[in-house]
Formats: structure tokens, C-alpha cells, sequence
């Protein structure tokens, strides 16, 4: 009987404690292998690769790997205004980042500006002095028994006080 090394599920069980990368199925490590190490990496290491002064205006977003059709992005999320020190600065990010990598793993830097407008809502309170809403006050109604009817009402007087 011949043994098929190519079968989708795992026949061989690990004795003792496993790292979760061998948990994983073959497809999820490849896209982790491909993708999530390079954004995982240049995220640790953002402040390195651009400096104090733009790592205080810009994150990177996401990065596509390269394919048939396209090249290695890194997507870049700069605050208004600080574009054009992003721009000058670009070629100095690409070379540290290839740098730590060791190959060439991005080759093209996308900026999108955002806004840094701190939007504030107004919060809607709560109406503090009616803390229990009236169906719960129907449903402490129905309790038959009078201390715990009386335990729950004095709960609800204990949260309006706060």
C-alpha cells in the first residue's frame, strides 16, 4: 500500500505543546507568511524607518504584496498639510525599509491624507434620575415575594444615587 503525501488533512499528531503556526491550515500560513509578516514588522518598527518627526502625522494602512498585475504597495495614511514632507522623505523610507528586510520587498509608497479633525458628539445622557426604565420597574412589580421586591427597589435607588 502506497503512502499519499499529498492529503489535505494532517494524519501525523504532535505530542505535547505546539506552536499556533502549526495549528494553522496551509492557506491561512501562506497569506500570514506573504502579507502578515511584512505589515506586522513595518508596524513594530514604524518610527524607524520614517522618523520622529512624521511618525507623529502618518501610519501605514495596508500593504498589498506584488502580484502579475502590480507591484509591492505599502498604503500610507498621512494627516493634511504633511504631504510634501512625506514626498521628500520617500525614497529614504523605501531604502530603510528594504534595508531591514533585506530584499526587495516594497516598491511603491501610496499616500491618502485624512483629516485630523477630532469630531466630538455630543454624549446623550442618561436620564440619571429614572436609573431602572419602566418595564423593569413592571417587572419588579410582579415579584411576589415583598423583600425582594423591596432589595430590588432600593438596588435601583442605590444606581440613581450614583
Amino acid at each position: 500500500m502506497q503512502f499519499k503525501n499529498n492529503t489535505k488533512q494532517r494524519n501525523v499528531s504532535i505530542q505535547g505543546l505546539r506552536s499556533f503556526k502549526d495549528t494553522l491550515p496551509k492557506n491561512v500560513k501562506r497569506i500570514i507568511n506573504k502579507k502578515g509578516h511584512i505589515y506586522s514588522e513595518t508596524l513594530n518598527n514604524w518610527r524607524y524607518f520614517v522618523g520622529d518627526k512624521l511618525f507623529k502625522c502618518c501610519y501605514p494602512k495596508t500593504f498589498k504584496s506584488s502580484n502579475n498585475f502590480g507591484v509591492s504597495t505599502l498604503v500610507i495614511m498621512i494627516k493634511r498639510g504633511h504631504e510634501i514632507d512625506m514626498e521628500y522623505s520617500k525614497k529614504d523610507i523605501l531604502n530603510k525599509i528594504n534595508a531591514y528586510f533585506g530584499n526587495l520587498v516594497v516598491q511603491k509608497l501610496k499616500f491618502i491624507s485624512f483629516d485630523d479633525e477630532q469630531k466630538v458628539y455630543p454624549d446623550t445622557k442618561v436620564n440619571e434620575k429614572n436609573v431602572t426604565i419602566n418595564r423593569y420597574k413592571d417587572k419588579i412589580s410582579t415579584v411576589k415575594n415583598k423583600k425582594i421586591k423591596k432589595s430590588l427597589l432600593e438596588l435601583s435607588k442605590v444606581f440613581r444615587e450614583k
